[in-house]
This record gives C-alpha cells, structure tokens and sequence, in this order.
C-alpha cells in the first residue's frame, strides 16, 4: 500500500527541520522521515555552535548570502522563541605585523557580503576585554554569537510539529522513483513504508548524494561527489580565560586553530582538519600536540597538558582534499529536471546559521509563496 503526502523533508537535522517548519507553517501536510532515533545527531550536533557573521565566503555565493540573511533572521528567531544565545562577538587577531594586510582584505571582503561592521581594535583594546590574548591589531566582529544548537533544533521541530509536521525516527529512505504523479520513496527500519510525495527535500546531510543516487529518475550527473572532512576539536583544563570567539588570521587552508566558548564557558580549540573515507568520531588525543605551537602564538601562557580530547564533527564537502573549497548546492527543478524535488549537497558551515534562510530558498524554489514566519 502506498501512503499518500503532500511533502516530504529526508533529514531532521538543524536544516531539514528548518525546511520543515517553513513548509509546514504555509500549509503544507509534511512528514520528516530521519534515519536516526533522534534529531540533529550528526553534524547539526558537532559543531563550534558560533553564529557566523559572514565574513569568510567568496561575493555572491549561497554561504555568503544564506550566512548573512539567516544570521538576522536567526538572532530575531532566537530571541522571539527563547533559544539560548549570546551576541557576544569575536575578534579576528593579527599576531606579526605582516598579517594586518590579511585583515584589512577580509574588513573590505566582508562589507562586499553585506558585512560592513567589521571594527578595528588596538593591540590594547583587545587586551582590556581579553586579557590572555596577544595580538598587534585585530578586527572586532559585533555580529558574531554563540549558540544552543540544539535548543535551536527543539524550538524548529516544536514550529513544524504544532503546524502540524510528522517526524518519522528511525525511517531510513532506501529507495525511491520519479513517477509522473510524484516521488515514490520506500523505507526501512521496524515498520517499513512507501510513500509518495508531490514534494521532496533532501537535507540528508552526509548521507544527502546516497539518498538521492537510490531515487531512479535522478539524473545521475547531478549528483556530486562527497568527501568526508572530520574536525577534531579539543577542550581546555582549567578556568576558562575567555569570554569570546578568538580567530587567528586565516590561512589558506583554512580557518586555523581558533577559540571558540560555548554557553557554559568551556573553551574550545579546532578544529584540526583530516579527511576520512567513512565516519569515525574518535578523537585522537595525539593530534592536540600540534595545537599548542598555533595556540600560543595568541594565547602565550597556554599551559603544557591543558589541552585534552573534545569531540569530533564531519563536514560533507563538495571538494577533495587539496581543492579549492565549493558553494552549497541547491538543486531545484531547473537543475535536476523533476518538478518538487530540491536536493541540498555540501550543507555545512556555516549552515547552522544559514538555516532560516535556506529555508527561504527551498521554498521559492517549489513556488511556495506564503511568506516566512520567525
């Protein structure tokens, strides 16, 4: 027997029960179908819990463009729904003076992204609000913030579910078919099912190219491959001597190693980037050593051994190692051919922040007009 509904979200992590929330809230039947026993337990849930500014993403891009609509509309969210957050800011800090031409670029790259309150701080400054750290000058980012991501997630599944969406836990998607009359999917775990759908959204995350490659009528060639990146991120012994996020200049493989503190003070060092073949969350308490030498050069009286084990988080990416790093993909209709389809590949950083305004995207991309709700 096939069961009949109007829209279907495959995933409940932060974004997929963002996408749920909006469809649900303009009136559509939606039922999520997630193939853990809970919500967001991948990477919605091993994550630096920063709300991004926007500063980093190339001009025009989805990141860029999703981070900074979505950071507004995320801090009014959280404010309205009672989600613990702080807008506590953060600093981006030049250690030698060859860096602060970095800093200047990213001041000018971030206005381009609509960004335009990046502030530069003296060495002294920084000092007066963070005393432990060293720099020689340093941009202040006020639009920076830290937050409960799973007390975001909660507050999306309780919008979705009170306008009326379904979470069906443990409810795998194992295969499917583009039909004339919608998108048939069948089901795995203790009570499989089919159903069909006039609306598919696959937020599946690091499972988001396998879902899509078990539908038949999905063009195989628009679905990109996906690389595992695993951050390892490790937690500092003792009072903590931070009150903020603290960037070092980036580098061009990436971020650095850089501070984050989450709502209850715990500091935070990461993330140390490796690629992997297949998930695996174990941490290597080896691998910190190599923090130390980064951390000091902003945070010189770090202690020998303070630094121990965190926990992980596997970002799917779009490029292979040693690549220049890929938007978010956001494949409508006009890309894959199949009306109501939306596939989300490469949904990383800093979609947390972003998700509100994916959301949005979705939406418009299946005509729905009925504006957003926050």
């Amino acid at each position: 027997m096939v069961d009949r509904v109007e829209a279907v979200v495959i995933g409940a992590g932060v974004v997929g029960l963002a996408v749920a929330r909006r469809l649900a809230m303009a009136g559509r039947e939606v039922i999520v179908l997630e193939a853990a026993d809970a919500i967001g337990t991948e990477t919605s849930s091993r994550n630096s819990e920063v709300i991004h500014a926007g500063i980093y993403y190339p001009k025009d891009s989805w990141k860029a463009r999703f981070c900074v609509a979505g950071k507004t509309a995320l801090y009014k969210y959280c404010q309205t729904h009672g989600v613990e957050h702080q807008n506590c800011g953060k600093f981006i800090v030049a250690t030698n003076e060859e860096q602060i031409f970095e800093l200047e670029r990213l001041k000018q790259a971030a206005a381009t992204n609509g960004v335009p309150d990046l502030e530069w701080r003296t060495s002294a400054e920084v000092s007066a609000e963070e005393p432990a750290v060293f720099c020689v000058r340093a941009l202040w980012s006020p639009s920076t913030g830290i937050i409960d991501s799973h007390g975001l997630m909660l507050a999306y599944q309780g919008d979705a579910e009170e306008a009326g969406a379904m979470i069906a836990f443990n409810t795998p998607v194992e295969s499917g078919s583009v039909e004339e009359d919608g998108i048939l999917l069948s089901t795995g775990g203790e009570a499989p099912t089919t159903l069909k759908a006039q609306i598919v959204v696959n937020s599946a995350g690091l499972h988001a190219q396998k879902t899509a490659s078990t539908i038949a009528g999905i063009p195989k060639g628009t679905i990109p491959p996906c690389y595992y990146a695993k951050g390892n991120y490790y937690s500092l012994v003792g009072k903590p001597p931070f009150k903020r996020p603290i960037y070092p200049v980036p580098e061009k493989a990436g971020l650095g190693v850089h501070v984050t503190v989450d709502l209850g003070g715990q500091v935070r060092f990461g993330p140390d980037v490796e690629w992997i073949d297949e998930l695996n969350y174990d941490v290597d308490p080896a691998r910190a050593d190599a923090f130390y030498s980064a951390v000091r050069a902003y945070y010189p009286d770090l202690p020998d051994g303070s630094i121990q084990p965190g926990y992980s988080g596997i970002r799917p990416k779009l490029q292979a190692p040693g690549e220049a790093a890929r938007d978010f993909l956001v494949q409508g209709a006009s890309e894959h051919g199949i009306s109501g389809l939306v596939n989300l590949y490469g949904i990383e950083s800093p979609g947390l922040t972003a998700s509100l305004a994916i959301a949005d995207q979705v939406a418009l991309l299946l005509g729905i007009n009925e504006p957003a709700v926050i």
